[in-house]
């Protein structure tokens, strides 16, 4: 096919087999050619940056149905397409619960209606609905299943080994996991916490007990039923030494947040803002996460993009909410770990695009290949930039980075052929889809 609906010229493009300069074809949102393109409705020069296959945001909180006030799909999606990102997975502790089909079909009937991006939910699996879970997850629109092992924001609580046993014994699709071991938590809030209203506790009643205990129950569960379990948020050196050896059967996510800030730092520095379950902890863990990124145990960063109003966060702790925004962030910091030599280009694709992959199976997307979405994230890797809140699109309208400065980032968001970001601004919404998956 020699003319294009759109051509990507002389771009550093991220291929699988590595880095080469050269053009890409888009044609009816699809890639029909990777090599030299003359002529096209639309050429971008992309010479001197580099384009990224669609980079995928796989754990976000946006807020709808029943906290609409901190979110909205449509403004979370804003986010994420100004940070780059062409796909998000949303989290199923909203109001009402999704754990049922009406539940997710009342929130890709929202996300096909409003959202700025592509997107697929997780389910929620509790006791009550583990013997629907083999039909559901099957469900269009579902990127798998999601349990609280420990109290979070909302009521999807599976603490017990018999609660999560049946969630782990029913379906075979990957099971994400917020493993922080509620039993411990609740002795520690009375014996570490007691009455203190210091954030910096934060870390100290969450301790890395909590995690490890509750990381190793999930991951003994999925072996004894051979099911694939991806293991959110880790925080800890001790729980990445134990899933280093247990790739069989867990993968591994870090956040942004863990990487980048550490205790007792961030609490004096942001209070309840740095506030997070699980919680940052100490520099020694974040050196072990690092580590856990360049060797290869970790196969995801994502944000948890989990909003709050600021109006929530400035009361007095433990009564405060646990989140931060930051899917729009998501890229833009680890772009600056790129520059600061903390890993490679190649690795950011690799644990926002080919993680995502890997871990849920996703189809036609996170690749630049022929006859794949036309997805593309494209930076530029030598810009400097402030992070600021009045930037955030997101609701909540704050960031822990507001004042931070930083290099490279996403300057076009482009989702299945049509520039939705340009240079910071928002340009045309596509007709939104549910990402599909290979089941």
């Amino acid at each position: 096919m020699s003319h294009h609906d759109l051509i990507l010229k002389g771009g550093t493009v991220f291929l699988p087999e590595g880095r080469t300069i050269t053009d890409i074809g888009v044609n009816d949102g699809k890639i029909t050619k990777i090599g030299s393109c003359t002529t096209a409705e639309e050429t971008i020069d992309c010479s001197n940056l580099f384009i990224f296959p669609g980079l995928i945001d796989t754990q976000c909180h946006f807020r709808e149905p029943g906290g609409e006030h901190k979110e909205t799909i449509q403004t979370g999606t804003m986010s994420a397409a100004l940070g780059g990102i062409v796909g998000i997975f949303e989290m199923p502790n909203t109001n009402p619960l999704t754990t049922t089909p009406e539940a997710l079909e009342h929130k890709i009937k929202r996300g096909t209606d409003t959202a700025y991006t592509d997107f697929a939910y997780y389910f929620g699996g509790t006791y009550e609905n583990s013997n629907n879970l083999t039909a559901w997850e099957k469900l269009d629109g579902v990127c798998g299943i999601k349990i609280f092992m420990g109290a979070s924001t909302g009521n999807l609580l599976s603490a017990s080994d018999k609660e999560v046993e049946a969630v782990v014994a029913n379906g075979n699709r990957v099971i994400a996991v917020h493993a922080e071991d509620e039993y411990i938590m609740n002795d520690n809030k009375k014996t570490i916490l007691k009455d203190s209203n210091d954030v910096a506790m934060h870390c100290k009643w969450r301790d890395v007990n909590s995690s490890l205990n509750a990381t190793k129950r999930v991951v003994g569960l999925a072996k004894k039923h051979n099911r694939h379990v991806h293991v959110l948020h880790i925080t800890t050196a001790d729980e990445m030494e134990f899933l280093r050896n247990n790739k069989d059967t867990a993968t591994v996510e870090v956040l942004p947040n863990h990487l980048t800030l550490h205790a007792p730092d961030c609490y004096e520095e942001l209070g309840t803002l740095a506030q997070q379950n699980p919680p940052i902890r100490e520099k020694h863990h974040q050196e072990a996460l690092w580590q856990a990124v360049n060797d290869g145990t970790v196969d995801i960063v994502a944000s948890d993009h989990a909003p709050h109003t600021l109006e929530e966060k400035s009361g007095t702790y433990p009564n405060t909410p646990s989140g931060t925004p930051g899917v729009q962030t998501l890229l833009p910091i680890m772009l600056n770990h790129a520059a600061n030599k903390k890993l490679s280009y190649e690795k950011i694709v690799d644990l926002m695009a080919y993680g995502p992959i890997k871990v849920h199976k996703i189809k036609n997307k996170c690749l630049i290949s022929k006859g794949y979405d036309a997805d593309f994230t494209i930076v530029d890797p030598n810009t400097d930039h402030i992070i600021t809140n009045s930037e955030q699109a997101s609701k909540s309208a704050w960031t822990p980075y507001d004042g931070k400065k930083i290099k490279g980032m996403p300057i076009m968001t482009v989702i299945r052929g049509h520039i939705v970001m340009r240079e910071g601004e928002l340009l045309s919404k596509i007709t939104a889809k549910p990402i599909e998956f290979d089941i």
